[in-house]
């Protein structure tokens, strides 16, 4: 079985601070994570190509994190961030993919969690960078919050030519146990044909300390049942995972949650989708050991 892990991060605070990092409960995050460490993770647990995701809206990461890919032999893809309200993203994107590595940026992220609009997906402004993240070949990851998944709807049908990805499964309260309205919600969203869904993030909305995985179940199975396993990959989410289980731990719980699918179809959860949909392939070999990724 190959497994590509579709969402991790990496940062080093020696380069740049992580502002989202702060209190008593994230405490654990705040040190640097760099590539040497997810190596030794995802290679114990199997793991044999990733998808690098952006952590902050700072124009520098992305490069950095374009560059790390390219010497790495993990990492295949990268999702970026740049502004989606630029009047000049498409001349952005196209620089992008122009830098050391840039063949390899193949989606944008914001965080759109942040954002107090509900509505901020569908400002006009916002569609016409999704439009231009469409043009340029690449996939947009949604970070958003259960109030914000009826604008991700509109915004995917506004934007048909565009894959929209979900990340955590659109963030569901896992810890209170409810299931509506994100059901509801999140049924709508994989009706369009132009969505799909990472398997992620999961343990980290439950009770960190005392989640099982009868407590993750409904939320995976919703996401199976309305996505399809065709539609659905599987991510880490490391390192932020770490505040609720480890790596591995992360990884047996999904086999877990997968158990009642065929072998075909907790492939193409493992490693087929990730693979359609960021256009993964073989890595090449390093051409020289891979430093910290300068980067956020």
């Amino acid at each position: 079985m190959t497994i590509i892990d579709a969402h991790h991060h990496l940062w080093d605070l020696d380069v740049r601070d992580q502002e989202w990092i702060e209190g008593p409960e994230l405490a654990p995050l705040r040190r640097s994570f760099l590539h040497h460490d997810l190596e030794a993770e995802a290679r114990e647990a199997g793991v044999s190509a990733t998808v690098l995701v952006q952590t902050v809206t700072v124009a520098e990461e992305t490069p950095e994190f374009l560059a790390l890919a390219a010497a790495s032999d993990l990492i295949g893809a990268v999702v970026g961030w740049t502004d989606l309200t630029s009047p000049g993203i498409a001349d952005e994107l196209a620089r992008l993919r122009s830098l050391p590595g840039g063949g390899l940026l193949r989606g944008i992220r914001h965080q759109v969690q942040g954002e107090a609009d509900p509505d901020w997906l569908t400002r006009p402004e916002v569609l016409r960078g999704l439009r231009a993240v469409a043009a340029a070949g690449l996939v947009y990851d949604l970070l958003v919050l259960p109030h914000q998944l009826p604008a991700a709807t509109r915004a995917a049908s506004a934007v048909p030519g565009l894959t929209f990805v979900l990340d955590h499964l659109g963030k569901p309260p896992i810890a209170s146990g409810e299931l509506e309205p994100w059901a509801r919600q999140v049924r709508e969203l994989a009706a369009l044909p132009n969505t799909v869904c990472k398997l992620s993030g999961m343990a980290t909305e439950a009770d960190w300390r005392s989640w099982t995985v009868r407590d993750l179940r409904p939320y995976a199975d919703t996401v199976q049942d309305h996505f399809g396993p065709r539609r659905l990959m599987f991510g880490s989410d490391w390192p932020v995972s770490t505040l609720a289980a480890s790596y591995g731990e992360v990884v047996d719980f999904t086999g877990e949650l997968l158990n009642a699918l065929t072998p075909v179809e907790r492939d193409e959860v493992w490693g087929g989708t990730a693979r359609r949909v960021y256009r993964l392939t073989p890595v090449a070999a390093p051409a020289q050991p891979v430093t910290s990724p300068r980067s956020g």
